[in-house]
């Protein structure tokens, strides 16, 4: 007997209301979307996304049954790193509209039930910040200078930078300022590009600027901040050398002096005081690489931050008994801080998932395009098992449709600022950021009004087969499994809501995990394995990612690679 999918018709969302959420959290188990602006939609056609782009799109995310939607940055910047060197945090840079749209968006999306996550970067400013340039005019003596990392070189004429320390996107942290009579002056310290100068968060006017620069965002109505390398706002006293240690992971077992020091609590105690002064539960998210999910939980502590990436569990490869590990350590390392877990798969700083675990293991920064097919199924059957998980899950763009990274890119369009730079990020994050398709068979596939225009990164010609228009209505596409998996999601209260999973006995190489509610019960199984595996059936088939589900006196056919969600 075959079993099919249920009715997953999803009901209309209601309006955002001031107080919405106001009698449970409800970030505790949404399923929020990461948009990056410049790859979503293009309203104007000259090739880069926009904030009207965005919000032409708005009723797509809300039937595709997310709950908010995170954007990345939008603010004045002069694109150095796609953003995250930001000029001006009060303003909307000119390529992605204005302050009017931003405002529209919001609206709008509140209209459709959906909340709206802006990133914040509150770690380092754009060189050309107001701030950063008057340092410069002014000289050594200018008070402005105090509010980044200035130091003198070492060496006879400080010709050598002041430690040791290495940039994220490879070389050395530091760069030689000149001073206005033309020599040469102090060093800076930038722990990303050199157009990203760190700032000092010892200095009270950074940390009143950006406790400005919050309220701003929450006057006009955003529901939360994710919060850019949230763990290295605060550096270890005297900035001192590291050695030999490789520097450039982000995620590491190492302890750096320059990330995840205990001092950037506080910082968060004081913006959870500023976000908890507004109505309808407004929300922090960090984005912290920290060494362990135990100390992941600091930033979730009851009076900091409300989430925080799991990049452990992003990071983890597709095999049973790891998956299963990484899931026992988050749930347990969040329970006793009373934090929802989150979940999340791809975001534009690694390789998708639909790539990566097409792959053999070899981390989040992939180079080669792998088996298509196994790393589609795979991802699949990863994101059934993460929204079956209790917590919050992220989504990026995209992968909603099963997109690979396109790992052939010309070295000619690439925009990554660590591709430029010797060793590094890797330098390939290109790949996860090309534009997203919509519609027709030829480029730029509805991202632009205009049939054959431009897209700031090109895509593949393959994309036509994996449009929104090429997938909507076809029971077996990707888009459809996520469409129809977030509606069970919603209508299901075992799911996602809790704390707790049931481990239950199952064949070597899968997974199988009960969740249960006042409501019903419900089963998760899931196979890592390249091969059929035979499982007891613990009840009706809510949905599959391989689809439709054998099952035959009582015994179910686990396929290859596959989820399969049951009710009990």
């Amino acid at each position: 007997m075959t079993q099919n999918l249920a009715d997953t018709s999803r009901p209309a969302a209601a309006p955002i209301a001031a107080n919405a959420g106001a009698t449970r959290g409800w970030w505790r188990d949404a399923v929020i979307y990461q948009v990056y602006p410049r790859s979503f939609a293009d309203s104007n056609g000259d090739g880069m996304g926009d904030l009207p782009g965005i919000r032409s799109r708005l009723p797509y995310l809300r039937d595709l049954g997310v709950d908010a939607v995170w954007l990345s940055p939008f603010y004045a910047s002069p694109q150095a790193d796609a953003g995250y060197d930001v000029a001006d945090y009060r303003a909307v840079d000119p390529m992605f509209g204005s302050l009017l749209d931003a405002d529209a968006l919001i609206r709008d999306a509140h209209q459709l039930g959906l909340r709206i996550i802006v990133d914040l970067v509150p770690n380092h400013s754009s060189d050309q910040h107001e701030w950063f340039q008057r340092a410069l005019r002014d000289g050594p003596a200018s008070p402005l200078r105090d509010r980044y990392h200035f130091r003198p070189g070492k060496g006879e004429n400080g010709e050598l930078p002041p430690n040791d320390w290495e940039s994220i996107f490879g070389g050395p942290a530091w760069t030689r300022s000149t001073d206005p009579d033309g020599t040469p002056g102090d060093w800076y310290l930038h722990l990303f590009a050199p157009e990203q100068p760190d700032f000092n968060w010892e200095n009270a006017a950074v940390a009143d600027e950006f406790r400005s620069i919050l309220r701003f965002w929450l006057d006009m109505g955003v529901d939360g901040f994710r919060i850019d390398v949230a763990h290295g706002l605060v550096k270890a006293q005297g900035l001192p050398d590291i050695g030999g240690s490789d520097q450039l992971k982000l995620l590491g077992n190492d302890v750096m002096p320059f990330f995840d020091q205990d001092g950037v609590h506080e910082i968060y105690r004081s913006w959870r005081r500023i976000l908890d002064e507004y109505p309808g539960q407004r929300i922090g998210v960090a984005e912290a690489w920290t060494p362990t999910v135990q100390r992941t939980a600091n930033y979730v502590r009851p009076d900091e931050l409300h989430q925080a990436f799991n990049f452990q569990y992003l990071g983890t490869y597709w095999d049973a008994a790891a998956l299963r590990e990484v899931i026992d350590v988050s749930l347990d390392s969040m329970r006793p801080v009373d934090a929802p877990t989150t979940w999340v798969l791809s975001n534009h700083d690694v390789t998708r998932h639909a790539t990566r675990f097409g792959n053999p293991p070899g981390g989040t920064q992939i180079r080669t395009a792998g088996d298509r097919e196994l790393g589609l199924r795979r991802a699949r059957a990863a994101t059934l098992l993460m929204l079956a998980l209790p917590g919050s899950a992220y989504l990026y763009q995209g992968e909603e449709l099963g997109l690979p990274d396109v790992t052939d890119l010309p070295d000619e369009v690439r925009q990554d600022p660590s591709f430029f730079r010797q060793a590094g990020q890797d330098g390939f994050r290109d790949g996860c950021r090309v534009p997203i398709p919509w519609s027709g068979t030829e480029a730029p596939y509805g991202f632009g009004p205009t049939a054959g225009g431009p897209s700031w990164l090109p895509q593949p010609a393959e994309w036509a087969e994996l449009s929104v228009e090429a997938q909507t209505g076809d029971p077996t596409s990707t888009l459809e499994l996520y469409r129809s998996a977030l509606a069970v999601r919603r209508a299901t209260p075992a799911l996602g809501a809790g704390s707790e999973v049931t481990w239950l006995d199952g064949p070597e190489g899968t997974l199988t995990f009960r969740r249960d509610s006042v409501e019903g019960s419900f089963v998760c199984t899931v196979n890592t394995t390249g091969e059929q595996v035979l499982l007891g059936a613990p009840g009706r088939v809510l949905l599959s990612s391989a689809g439709s589900v054998e099952v035959n006196a009582g015994e179910a056919v686990l396929e290859a690679d596959s989820t399969v969600w049951w009710a009990v």
